[in-house]
């Protein structure tokens, strides 16, 4: 049987992995004047880390986490029927979002000790869930995001999404084709009362409601809002909104986040509807949607001023953000762009002669060490066989090792596009070259 990737996960290659790395780098020129710092968490958790920080109630944990067990663990699980034996470093799972994976780094490191400065992290990474493949929804996807512990004040939350505006126009997005939506989710002071009149008004409806809805009316309320049913959206109009149940000091902090993207010239629509996909979510909540691109949202997030406590730590505030790669590629390809970098200037190092192979070997070595990309005969071509190679990889340039010009101390350097032909000195071939680049 021939060897296939897993459904749901796709190869990076070519374009697609240039476009990743564009994404990357862009990060790191958006996010470093802010003082953002990169940061890698481990693909593997133990299993509390997601559950304590994302929510038992999310579809996350519930149906979309991939569960890691060794293979003697796994042959307990089958045996006995439950995980529940198995010591808490024992039940893992694989990360499917970054938030929760950095807050544990944070308090496990001590990044945010009483009284120091916030701290500001970064990163790009693979991410894993059991989703049912479609388009823009991969079982392991790739996102960039941030995260800013330690910092209560609104404005923080404005910058994280002024950064987040940033971004997108950095990878070539017309922002006039976005669409940015906030809102406030309150917090542990008023949304309790808020989550309650929302519980209240799904089970008075519940005749009209689906099941999952209806189960979502014990276990997360506020999630009927996102439910994909048009009939349930069409009955949540009506129902209780945040904004109208914020006690003073969210509603405080709500106005002054948005004082602070008009005085910086954000655009955006209130959405009172709009809630996060995770349990830790706490005021101030935000999603980028691309409207007629087909992919729905190509990221958000929000403050999570209760999410380092769950984690084990000290009351600590957070506010952060991600990008999914995936879906924000398609976006700007519906849209008629493209993130992914040009193919590097490449060379060709050709040989007139198989005795000549050396010599070849050589020049290669030169040019390479010069950062000029460089590819050369491995297959023992003909001499218009390697000429034809040059031409499939795209070189500008070859860089022709004959007899003739190598006994007077020189080689042919022939420019693809316009065929003129000139020799140089062997000696100074990669400044040759790096000049004609």
């Amino acid at each position: 049987m021939q060897a296939q990737r897993a459904e749901g996960t796709k190869d990076l290659i070519g374009s697609e992995m240039r476009a990743w790395q564009r994404m990357q780098e862009v990060a790191a020129e958006v996010f470093g004047p802010y003082g953002f710092e990169l940061v890698e968490t481990p693909a593997i958790e133990q299993l509390d880390v997601f559950v304590h920080g994302i929510g038992q109630s999310t579809d996350v944990v519930r149906k979309e986490m991939f569960r890691v067990f060794s293979g003697a663990n796994f042959a307990r699980v089958l045996e006995e029927g439950t995980d529940a034996k198995l010591k808490a470093k024992q039940r893992l799972a694989l990360r499917p979002e970054g938030t929760a994976g950095v807050v544990r780094a944070v308090v496990e490191n001590n990044l945010v000790p009483q009284g120091a400065a916030p701290v500001k992290l970064y990163y790009t990474e693979a991410m894993f869930r059991g989703e049912r493949p479609q388009k823009g929804r991969l079982r392991q996807f790739h996102q960039v995001g941030i995260e800013w512990l330690g910092a209560p004040d609104p404005a923080a939350d404005a910058e994280c999404i002024i950064m987040l505006m940033e971004f997108y126009k950095r990878l070539g997005f017309d922002l006039s084709k976005l669409r940015l939506l906030i809102n406030s989710m309150g917090d542990p002071a008023c949304r309790p009362a808020y989550r309650e009149s929302v519980r209240q008004f799904i089970l008075d409806h519940a005749d009209e409601m689906c099941d999952e809805c209806r189960e979502r009316a014990e276990i997360n309320p506020l999630r009927a809002f996102d439910c994909k049913n048009d009939h349930c959206r069409e009955v949540m109009k009506d129902a209780p909104l945040a904004p109208d149940h914020l006690c003073d000091e969210c509603r405080t902090h709500y106005e002054q986040v948005k004082k602070y993207l008009d005085a910086a010239g954000i655009q955006y629509v209130e959405d009172p509807t709009l809630v996060r996909g995770l349990d830790y979510y706490t005021r101030t909540v935000f999603e980028v949607e691309a409207p007629g691109a087909g992919v729905g949202s190509i990221g958000g997030g929000g403050r999570y001023d209760g999410l380092v406590e769950l984690e084990g730590g000290k009351p600590t505030p957070g506010v952060g953000f991600a990008v999914g790669f995936e879906r924000a590629l398609l976006a700007l390809q519906a849209f008629g762009g493209d993130m992914g970098l040009p193919v590097p200037a490449c060379v060709y190092v050709a040989n007139a002669g198989a005795e000549l192979r050396g010599e070849v070997f050589d020049v290669c070595r030169a040019l390479r060490a010069a950062g000029v990309r460089t590819e050369a005969d491995y297959q023992g071509r003909s001499l218009k066989a390697q000429f034809k190679q040059a031409d499939k990889l795209g070189a500008r340039l070859m860089v022709i090792v004959g007899g003739d010009e190598l006994a007077a101390g020189k080689v042919k350097i022939r420019d693809m596009r316009s065929h003129e032909e000139l020799l140089v000195d062997r000696a100074s071939v990669a400044e040759a070259v790096s000049a004609r680049l």
